[in-house]
C-alpha cells in the first residue's frame, strides 16, 4: 500500500515501488494499492492476505490506515494503531520520552490560533530553536530560527501545517540516525548536509547531503546513542522497524528528536544502509518486515 493522501505521497510512491520490487524478486504475489478514499473497496476487490504499508505521512503513518486494517482482519507491517499515532505526533512523543528518562532537546508548545491573533516576540529559552509542526514529516514546514524576528514568520509557515507547533531548543552537534529492525538497534548513521540544514531539499536532492556509517562519535556515546533509541522505540509500543532520528550537542551526548515508524524504503534510503552495513541485503530486509506483519489489538502488541 502506497501513495497515499499526505504531503509525502510523492516519497512514499518510491518506497512502495522498491518494496513491490523486492518481494517480486523474492517470488511473493504482490499487487500495488495506491492509497485513497476508496482504498476499502480496493481492499475488498483485491482479497489481500497482507499489507506491506509503505505509506509516509497523515493517513498512513498515524494510526489512521493501521486502525482500518485492524477492523478489516487484515495483518500489516510495522507499529500499531497506537505507536503509530504517538510517534507521528512529536509532541506527545517528547512528553514520553521525558517520563521515561529518554535525552531529548528542550521544548515548548504553542497553538496556532494563539499564533494568528498574536505573535510571541520571544521563546523560553535562548535562540537558536527549531520550529516545526507537531504532525508532519520529511522536514515539512520547518524552519531554523537563529534572530527575535525570525520566530513570527517560522510560527506562521509550521502553522500552515497544524494547528499545535513544537519549539525545540537547536542542537549544535551532529545529526545521527538509529534504525531499529525487530527490537536491534542498527549501526548508525551520521547525517552532513551541504546546507548545514537537513530539510527537504537535501533529503531528497542527490548529492545534496553526505551519509558516514559508521557515525563519528566516540565508542560510549555511540553506544548510548543505540540504547536510548531502543529506548524510544519500545516506550512508544513500535513493532517491526523504525528508525530513530537523534542530534548530538557540543559534546556529543545524543538527544532523541522523534521516531519514524515508516522510514523511507527505497534501497538508497538511510534504514536500507545500515542494514546493508550490518550484512542485511534490501531484498532480505524487506522480506523481514514482511513475516513480522500482524494484527496488534488483539494480540496486544
Amino acid at each position: 500500500m502506497m501513495g497515499g493522501l499526505s504531503r509525502e505521497r510523492e516519497i512514499s510512491l518510491k518506497t512502495g515501488k522498491a518494496i513491490l520490487k523486492a518481494l517480486t524478486e523474492k517470488g511473493y504475489m504482490v499487487t500495488s494499492i495506491d492509497v485513497g478514499s476508496d482504498i476499502v473497496e480496493k481492499l475488498v476487490k483485491e482479497k489481500i492476505e497482507c499489507a506491506f504499508l509503505a505509506l509516509h505521512g497523515r493517513f498512513g503513518e498515524d494510526g489512521a490506515i493501521q486502525g482500518m486494517l485492524e477492523l478489516m482482519r487484515i495483518p500489516y507491517t510495522g507499529s500499531g494503531v497506537l505507536a503509530s499515532s504517538l510517534a507521528m505526533h512529536k509532541i506527545m512523543s517528547k512528553k514520553f520520552f521525558l517520563c521515561e528518562k529518554i535525552p531529548t532537546p528542550c521544548f515548548e508548545v504553542f497553538q496556532r490560533e494563539e499564533i494568528m491573533k498574536d505573535l510571541p516576540k520571544k521563546t523560553s529559552f535562548p535562540l537558536p530553536v527549531v520550529v516545526k509542526p507537531a504532525r508532519e514529516g520529511s522536514t515539512i514546514g520547518i524552519s531554523i530560527v537563529r534572530k527575535d524576528e525570525e520566530l513570527g514568520p517560522a510560527l506562521k509557515k509550521a502553522g500552515e501545517y497544524d494547528e499545535e507547533i513544537l519549539v525545540e531548543e537547536f542542537m549544535k552537534g551532529k545529526e545521527i540516525t538509529v534504525g531499529i529492525l525487530e527490537d536491534i538497534p542498527l549501526p548508525i548513521i551520521e547525517i552532513v548536509p551541504k546546507s548545514g540544514f537537513y530539510d527537504y531539499h537535501s533529503k531528497y536532492t542527490k548529492g545534496e547531503t553526505q551519509y558516514i556509517l559508521p557515525a563519528r562519535i566516540p565508542r560510549e556515546k555511540y553506544l548510548y546513542a543505540q540504547e536510548i533509541s531502543l529506548k524510544a522505540f519500545q516506550t512508544l509500543a513500535c513493532s517491526g522497524v523504525a528508525r530513530v532520528d537523534l542530534m548530538t550537542d557540543e559534546n556529543e551526548n545524543p538527544f532523541v528528536i522523534d521516531v519514524n515508524t515508516m522510514p523511507g524504503m527505497t534501497e538508497t534510503s538511510l534504514l536500507p544502509k545500515a542494514a546493508s552495513y550490518a550484512g542485511i541485503p534490501f531484498g532480505d530486509l524487506v522480506e523481514r518486515i514482511l513475516l513480522r506483519a500482524s494484527l496488534k489489538i488483539e494480540s496486544g502488541k
